[in-house]
């Protein structure tokens, strides 16, 4: 019975180590105040540079896509963009699940070519199995493609989803109206 608790907390102690760091840094974030400094004040500026949401989306993802290469880790990453850009979003009308869906999507696409992500060891294993002279390089080049063929269409999808106005899923809209 300990043997099967400790085996299952074991599995766990990454996240919850990933946790209390992301933890310290969002309360030192809210503490000085900079995730609504940053927030407000990028929220404003595209209040007034009026892009259009669906422009907005596909800027984000880039973002998210280049943030992909800086930092390792989808909680990690997540942990530094949703304090400034959910809020910034929501002072231009979109709502934090659709800014949540175009995270992942930016996401998503790029795991397999970051050499931040730890899953590219393992995919790089099992190519190896198949060509043993393969290496990081071998990998990279043969998931770009994927990587753009595959960012384009679920961002196509997404701005195709926003273009339908159909909600994300139940008690998820597009669009974020604030409480008056």
């Amino acid at each position: 019975f300990v043997d099967g608790l400790y085996h299952g907390i074991r599995s766990v102690v990454p996240v919850l180590v990933i946790t209390f760091f992301l933890a310290q840094f969002v309360n030192w974030f809210q503490y000085t105040n900079l995730d609504r400094m940053l927030a407000y004040s990028g929220g404003t500026l595209l209040a007034t540079a009026e892009l259009a949401i669906p422009l907005l989306l596909v800027l984000f993802v880039a973002v998210v896509v280049f943030g992909d290469f800086a930092i390792s880790g989808t909680i990690a990453k997540f942990g530094v963009f949703a304090p400034v850009f959910v809020p910034m979003f929501m002072l231009v009308g979109i709502s934090p699940e659709l800014t949540t869906a175009a995270y992942r999507i930016g996401d998503s696409v790029v795991n397999v070519i970051s050499p931040l992500s730890p899953y590219l060891l393992v995919v790089l294993a099992v190519l190896m199995k198949y060509r043993p002279n393969a290496g990081i390089g071998t990998l990279i080049a043969l998931m770009v493609p994927y990587t753009f063929v595959f960012g384009l269409a679920w961002t196509a999808f997404l701005l195709l989803w926003y273009a339908t106005g159909l909600p994300l899923g139940p008690g998820a809209p597009l669009h974020y109206v604030p409480a008056h």
